[in-house]
């Protein structure tokens, strides 16, 4: 395609303004994304090199993806961060770390390749303060799959920062990269664009008829407008294609193009083929590596008639005019021809610099299995997995493992591989590579990983209870073999069984938990680990008092224990969820709850583990639903939902539900838990079932819906799960008696004070001692009540102080004395109104209302307005944090979080961050009695404790 004199490509006037739009935000400090997509030779990058070439004013920097490149990890991105790696220096800590070991400048743990995105937004920012920055990325399809991923990032992350992104992706190849980013589709020249293209080309004055006919059977694509009309008159185009010509008008248009190119190669000289084969099969474009390879096949470099054929540029090294060259270039040399320009380049490529590329080099030239290719191989997935490049690895493991002659280190080599695929997110290539696996003579070891990845291969895929059985099996012969591995298996056939099976039956966590327990498997090494499968598995044998003794004994551990790399960090936080989830449905311990769940967090925040941040949140997010404080619960909620969406995963729907009932929101609850339902049906989540009959229980109590609260309740009871039985039986022993079903609430009752005999906290004696009230009549239900108050208030549970409040209140006014009703229901009130429990508090006012109190109706407060990103960002300030510090915390630039600021000053009314905590203080606080003194709270959270009415901490 050529450009006309004036606007650009010529019939590109649309396209052309899209692009003159990005670049005249991007000069005013504005953010843009705009993708590019379109099937090959049809102007992507020659619209990318418009966009460069008008961007005066601008910092340009490049990556072009290329297909030979597509398994060596941060490639891409290497190549696009290179001109900006000297301010490096100034990027806070981890992310400074986690960029250098992905690109190979110091060695480390493997980096996360969201805290990798987040370096590389930083950098990006930090260039752009002196001038704009512009990122070309073109054939993003063919990017290495961490730099894609890691780019895809950062557009997603980008709002206030003078950076723009502009990718080409070529469909079909293409058309799962980027999905959801703002796009172009280019589609084919129009025939007045088309002629004037043609005229530039064609000899002579054409026939309307002919060009017509022509460009309609290019689809006006411009590629294939100029490659078949180069060097051929008007006269010969309206006879039609000659017969040289013939095969290559068959078929897509991009496989006619590359057809085409193909046949002019036939013409040029041996030595000039081979010289573009090296070029074809080296994508890096260093011209020195060419001549020794060149050199090493006896081949003098004469690259002038393929320049004179179309085929290429000579800039320095050779550049194909087209990606479609090169694969043209590539796929039609014969094999042996290939497997000798990659053995040259083997051999030209310096080991130490680059020992990954040399690797598999040497991988493409070997015609049969070779043990020192594939160690090589080996050695370099090893390299990959060091700098977080997880897909990379994956794929020098299988090759590694075609290559490898003997059937034994073959069956390691891709059991390795199975892994590496799993970790990397791709189930069927690793259910590929099990399979070859399991051809081969492999160990007891490696037949243990063989089935413990074939058990999380279909837990993965469906949350169905076989996957326990298969865990339990990989977990007993590591037992066998004294390996270390086999207690964390034996607690992750648990943990599924938690999470997806039943309690009982032949593959329930009852029979995985007598498993673990007789096996005398040894230490796994972490102490903590080793205390908390000893804990549960007592638990699941009924034996309490063992179970929670020894859990009391690994929360100092799991809270305090020294986590020296990333890889013990990761394993930590795999085992959080079972630890909090054995700590609040069994201990009843709100504190541990919180200091495990900010520790998640923290930790996660700290090695940038962003699959692993959204159910740490989400479990921090409950703590403070509990805590009454239901703004900081939304925050946390909002921004595990927001990183799950920047990160590709499904977001965590557990606690909107929960907070949802406690608000009362029954229109938003009702949908979000029929979907959670369907999907839980579907999936065998048996755990999410027992969750809905412990969250309807909830919002219908609240609602004084006691008939819909008992059909709820006894829903989340029966579920045969680990979790939400004991706060089931919370929910049903009120509705029970709310509906006179005065035997089914003794026998819960029965069951509940069994369930807690051992928890020994103040939430399990409060919710105890107020069941038991429900259920008595005088001063026994009197002091029952008290004792509920005060013993959830020394737990910490302020929904339930009030909650109590509640129901003492309600108690009272029917016992006929109207003032005591109307001090605890006035304070039962207070609240939940500062709480946001709307169904809760309009409950409690029906009562006062009941007592002749009258009910002063609620104030809205300035933050109302607020976005919950922006409440975020203003409570992290308030607390003292820099920009620089929250950006970090939250995954967006420190430009984001100043541009959420501003908004914030205007909506509260104020100039800086200096009046913000005054600004966030909206009523007076709610009574510290809702306050737990189980024991300290330390963490930022816990310090930072307060209901949305109640005034910050100074």
């Amino acid at each position: 395609m050529i450009a006309s004199s004036h606007s650009g490509p010529v019939g590109r006037h649309r396209e052309c303004a899209v692009l003159d739009e990005l670049l005249v935000a991007l000069r005013a400090g504005e953010s843009r994304v705009q993708v590019l997509r379109g099937e090959a030779g049809i102007g992507k990058s020659v619209l990318l090199e418009y966009a460069v070439a008008k961007a005066d004013q601008v910092t340009v920097t490049r990556a072009q993806g290329v297909e030979a490149d597509m398994e060596l990890p941060y490639a891409s991105l290497h190549q696009l961060c290179a001109p900006f790696l000297g301010q490096l220096d100034a990027l806070p800590g981890p992310q400074r770390g986690a960029l250098r070991v992905a690109f190979g400048m110091a060695a480390g743990d493997p980096p996360d390749r969201f805290l990798v995105g987040l370096a590389v937004l930083t950098l990006l920012t930090r260039a752009s303060e002196s001038r704009p920055v512009l990122v070309v990325v073109d054939d993003a399809q063919w990017l290495d799959q961490v730099s894609l991923q890691t780019l895809e990032f950062v557009a997603r992350r980008l709002l206030a920062e003078a950076v723009a992104m502009v990718f080409a992706a070529r469909d079909p190849e293409g058309q799962a990269a980027l999905a959801g980013l703002p796009e172009s589709r280019i589609g084919g020249l129009d025939a007045t664009a088309a002629a004037e293209l043609l005229g530039s080309t064609v000899g002579g004055r054409l026939d309307k008829r002919v060009r017509d006919r022509f460009v309609a059977e290019m689809h006006g694509n411009p590629l294939a407008l100029l490659e078949f009309s180069r060097g051929r008159s008007a006269a010969e185009l309206a006879y039609g294609l000659d017969s040289s010509t013939y095969r290559s008008a068959r078929g897509t248009v991009s496989s006619r193009v590359e057809r085409d190119f193909a046949e002019r190669l036939g013409p040029l000289p041996r030595a000039t083929r081979t010289l573009l084969l090296i070029a074809a099969a080296e994508p890096v474009g260093d011209a020195a590596l060419l001549v020794r390879a060149a050199a090493a096949l006896e081949v003098t470099p004469d690259a002038e008639p393929a320049r004179a054929a179309g085929l290429i540029d000579l800039h320095g090294s050779i550049r194909f005019r087209h990606p479609l060259v090169r694969s043209a270039v590539y796929h039609q040399a014969d094999p042996e021809e290939r497997r000798a320009v990659h053995r040259a380049l083997a051999a030209a490529t310096d080991p130490a610099a680059d020992p990954d590329r040399r690797a598999w080099h040497a991988a493409q030239a070997a015609a049969g299995p070779d043990e020192d290719v594939a160690a090589g191989l080996e050695q370099a997935a090893d390299r990959a997995r060091q700098r977080g490049g997880i897909a990379a690895e994956a794929v020098l493991l299988e090759r590694a493992a075609q290559l490898t002659p003997d059937a034994g280190s073959r069956g390691r080599r891709a059991v390795a591989a199975a892994e590496a695929h799993f970790s990397a997110a791709a189930p069927d290539r690793a259910t590929e590579q099990a399979t070859l696996a399991a051809l081969c003579p492999l160990s007891a070891l490696n037949r243990a990983r063989l089935a413990r990845l074939r058990a999380r291969i279909l837990f993965a895929r469906s949350r169905s209870d076989e996957a326990a059985p298969l865990l339990l099996e990989a977990a007993a012969q590591f037992a066998a073999t004294r390996s270390p591995l086999a207690r964390e298996t034996y607690l992750e056939a648990i943990s599924a069984t938690i999470f997806a099976g039943r309690l009982h039956g032949p593959t329930g966590a009852r029979a995985a938990a007598a498993a673990a327990r007789g096996s005398g498997a040894p230490p796994s090494g972490s102490a903590a680990a080793d205390l908390l499968l000893d804990g549960v598995a007592a638990l699941l044998a009924d034996d309490y008092d063992t179970g929670l003794t020894t859990l009391r004994s690994a929360l100092e551990l799991l809270a305090h224990e020294e986590l020296p790399t990333r890889e013990a960090t990761m394993r930590w936080l795999l085992l959080a969820p079972v630890a909090l989830e054995a700590f609040i449905h069994y201990a009843w311990d709100l504190h541990a709850w919180d200091v495990l769940a900010s520790r998640a967090v923290r930790l996660a925040r700290d090695v940038g583990a962003l699959g692993a941040l959204p159910p740490a949140l989400i479990y921090a997010g409950g703590v403070h639903i509990h805590y009454g404080d239901f703004a900081e619960a939304a925050r946390m909620i909002d921004e595990a939902d927001a990183i799950a969406a920047a990160t590709g995963h499904a977001p965590h729907k557990y606690a909107a539900l929960v907070l949802a009932a406690w608000k009362g929101d029954a229109d938003v609850a009702a949908g979000i838990v029929e979907e959670a339902r369907a999907s839980a049906v579907e999936r065998g989540e048996v755990s999410l079932l027992g969750a809905m009959g412990y969250i309807q229980g909830v919002l219908f109590n609240g609602l004084a819906r006691y008939e819909e609260a008992l059909v709820a309740a006894r829903s989340g009871i029966e579920h045969d799960g680990f979790n939400f039985t004991g706060l089931s039986l919370v929910e049903h022993v009120e509705a029970a008696t709310r509906c006179g079903k005065f035997d089914q609430a003794r026998t819960s009752l029965d069951r509940l004070i069994e369930l807690t005999r051992a928890a020994d906290s103040g939430w399990a004696r409060g919710a105890c001692a107020r069941s038991r009230a429900l259920l008595a009549d005088g001063d026994e239900a009197d002091g029952l009540y008290r004792t509920a108050i005060e013993e959830f208030g020394r737990g910490g549970v302020a929904v339930e102080v009030a909650r109590t409040h509640l129901l003492y209140g309600e108690w009272l006014r029917r016992s006929r004395r109207p003032a005591l009703a109307r001090e605890h229901l006035r304070e039962a009130y207070e609240m939940f109104d500062g709480m946001r429990a709307d169904a809760f508090a309009e409950r409690t006012r029906r009562e006062l209302i009941a007592t002749g109190e009258h009910v002063r109706t609620r104030v809205a407060v300035p933050a109302a307005d607020l976005t919950p990103q922006e409440s975020q960002i203003a409570t992290l300030a308030a607390d003292g944090l820099t920009n620089a510090k929250i950006g970090a915390e939250l995954f967006i630039s420190p430009h984001t979080v100043e541009w959420h600021l501003r908004k914030v000053y205007t909506k509260l009314g104020i100039t800086s961050r200096r009046a913000l905590p005054d600004a966030l203080v909206t009523a007076p606080a709610l009574d510290t009695k809702a306050r737990g003194s189980d024991g300290p709270r330390k963490t930022r959270y816990e310090r930072s404790l307060r209901s949305p009415r109640t005034p910050r901490p100074r």
